[in-house]
């Protein structure tokens, strides 16, 4: 017997390029959509059980790069041929969501398509069922990896450690989301963690099916804007205000930065906006070299003079030669 081949990507929206992550958010929008118990439509019963099959195969690095190899070579318009598929049945309890799935396989409600079966063969593990006209196949399949935004101060970004924090969230199947379920994480930092980057809590994602472990958590870094310094990469930017004669003749100063106080040498003669480079003072790196800290320095003048400033401009005036503008 003749199979038809089923293209698993168009029934569930996504590119052959897709990744794993695409493909299971376009599962669930498409399995809430066409869910027996929420939407009694003619053919949405089978829409799903399509949605299902072609999301058994994709969400499967194995089973995946089989279906793309036969793929290529449908196109060249190989035959392909193929034995009856193994019938199933659903049955979702009341509650139920996407994470929690239970598919139920026997004789006579539907099935996985021949072309299903053809490539992959009966790979479900049986197991009793308290009904006697039919057997039961469950799932297994490891919980979801979840994924939070964690704001952090620079400082804290800078040294690390360790922070408590808490997350609320509702648990699946919950009716009430007005009261949901707090859980306490103690987070260690890395010196030198980025934005966009992320801490991963291993096994505190979704709970997995039919006995698999649950996903994993990853916490997505947010640095909270700073008052003085601002972070490029891992290079750090700061400003630090002088007055003229400290421009003019130097000065050593004392400034505050993040790993702690240095003396900042300001050479003489230095310009409005000039940057002083501080290498390796800038973010710590785990795996290479840390970044610089760039200091501008900003000459400032007194917006009132007293009757001696004054003066004494009046007489740099009088015998300096310098002209900014020639």
């Amino acid at each position: 017997m003749a199979i038809t081949y089923k293209d698993y990507y168009e029934t569930l929206g996504v590119s052959q390029n897709a990744s794993q992550e695409e493909i299971q958010r376009a599962y669930r929008k498409l399995a809430r959509k066409y869910h027996p118990d929420i939407n009694k439509g003619a053919g949405s019963e089978d829409k799903f059980k399509e949605i299902n099959e072609a999301h058994e195969v994709l969400k499967d690095p194995e089973k995946r790069r089989k279906y793309d190899q036969l793929g290529r070579h449908w196109q060249q318009g190989d035959p392909f041929q193929g034995a009856p598929g193994t019938e199933y049945a659903y049955n979702f309890g009341s509650g139920s969501t996407d994470r929690q799935e239970a598919y139920f396989w026997s004789s006579g409600d539907g099935h996985f398509s021949d072309f299903f079966e053809t490539l992959f063969g009966d790979r479900f593990h049986k197991t009793p069922t308290e009904s006697q006209d039919r057997q039961s196949f469950s799932i297994k399949r490891q919980g979801d990896d979840h994924e939070a935004i964690l704001r952090i101060p620079l400082e804290e970004a800078f040294r690390g450690g360790t922070k408590s924090i808490t997350l609320q969230s509702v648990s699946p199947g919950s009716r009430n989301i007005a009261s949901p379920q707090e859980k306490h994480y103690e987070v260690k930092i890395p010196p030198g963690i980025l934005p966009g980057q992320k801490i991963r809590l291993s096994g505190q994602g979704g709970q997995g099916i039919g006995g698999e472990p649950p996903g994993d958590l990853y916490l997505k870094i947010e640095i909270d804007p700073h008052p003085h310094f601002r972070l490029e990469g891992r290079d750090l930017h700061t400003e630090l205000p002088v007055t003229p004669w400290e421009a003019a003749l130097g000065k050593s100063i004392d400034f505050p930065l993040l790993s702690g106080p240095v003396t900042l040498k300001v050479p003489a003669g230095t310009q409005s906006g000039q940057k002083l480079r501080l290498r390796g003072k800038g973010m710590p790196n785990p795996k290479g070299s840390p970044g610089d800290l760039y200091v501008e320095v900003q000459i400032k003048l007194p917006k009132k003079l007293t009757p001696k400033e004054k003066a004494l401009f009046e007489k740099l005036k009088a015998v300096s030669k310098f002209n900014p503008r020639s």
